[in-house]
């Protein structure tokens, strides 16, 4: 039975996602905190898998991408961060390379529904 307290947003159509093309989207902010950043997410097609992950890195909590959609190495191996060159596995998020070695990106669940992709809102973790 699916959880109704789940909220689910739409990041894109699956059409907006093809091999080596990122699709960006926007979650709803965290109303608990008035200031609170805007959170965003990725949403690409790796090996014929959809893959999504927010879109943070998490040794400063910045965004990864350097330009709207670039979030890809030189080479188109790695998801890169822009900030310090932190490498990350498309697969799996896991950081090989960079002051974040070792942490990983955090994934988001995903589902198709009638060509959109959906995306879980992840739940917002309280201020420590």
């Amino acid at each position: 039975m699916p959880d109704c307290n789940v909220e689910w947003i739409k990041a894109c159509t699956e059409s907006d996602v093809e091999e080596g093309r990122f699709a960006e989207f926007r979650l709803p902010r965290d109303t608990s905190v008035p200031d609170a950043i805007p959170r965003s997410g990725f949403v690409f097609l790796e090996n014929g898998t959809l893959r999504a992950y927010l879109n943070q890195c998490p040794h400063l909590g910045i965004e990864l991408n350097w330009m709207p959609g670039r979030f890809m190495d030189s080479d188109n191996l790695f998801i890169q961060c822009s900030t310090h060159g932190a490498l990350f596995k498309p697969t799996t998020g896991e950081c090989i390379a960079g002051p974040c070695q070792g942490d990983a990106l955090v994934a988001l669940d995903l589902r198709l529904d009638h060509g959109d992709v959906l995306i879980r809102v992840p739940a917002w973790k309280a201020p420590e």
